[in-house]
């Protein structure tokens, strides 16, 4: 199927790390990796394993949640792209926590991975899209970078 690695953090990890929710979806439960400091996990390398036939049409898709926020993605592989490096850029944590019985188990960041259409999906780092459009902005908003139109005619 797939594996993971957390650099600096992990050993790599089999699909067998995560819980299987259906024959799509995986969830890896922050609390059992790290406890409450999941927002320090900052990247994670995924990687389609050698046994592991994806459709050409699909992608696995990479999904972060903070206690009490959405899903959040974060990029995707495909046979055509089998490993990558993503940022996971957390999302706050939800105000909205439920208050909830003593003995319950605490409410814990996920990892989530999904097989889904390669079409539908946005794209495949959204985290790098989201970076380079930083700098476009950085870049553009910087007068440093500009040169005079008389400098670029008299190349």
């Amino acid at each position: 199927m797939f594996g993971v690695v957390f650099p600096n953090r992990s050993f790599p990890m089999d699909v067998s790390a995560f819980s299987q929710i259906d024959t799509s979806h995986w969830v890896l439960d922050m609390n059992t990796f790290v406890g409450e400091a999941y927002d320090q996990i900052r990247e994670m390398c995924i990687f389609l394993l050698n046994n592991f036939t994806l459709p050409p049409d699909k992608a696995l898709a990479v999904y972060i949640q903070s206690p009490g926020s959405q899903f959040l993605l974060c990029g995707a592989v495909t046979l055509a792209r089998p490993s990558a490096v993503l940022t996971l850029p957390w999302p706050e944590p939800s105000g909205q926590m439920q208050l909830m019985p003593a003995d319950s188990a605490p409410v814990s960041a996920k990892i989530g991975v999904s097989v889904e259409d390669l079409a539908s999906l946005q794209s495949l780092d959204v985290t790098a899209d989201k970076r380079i459009e930083r700098l476009a902005l950085k870049v553009d908003g910087s007068r440093s970078f500009r040169r005079k139109p008389s400098v670029i005619l008299n190349t």
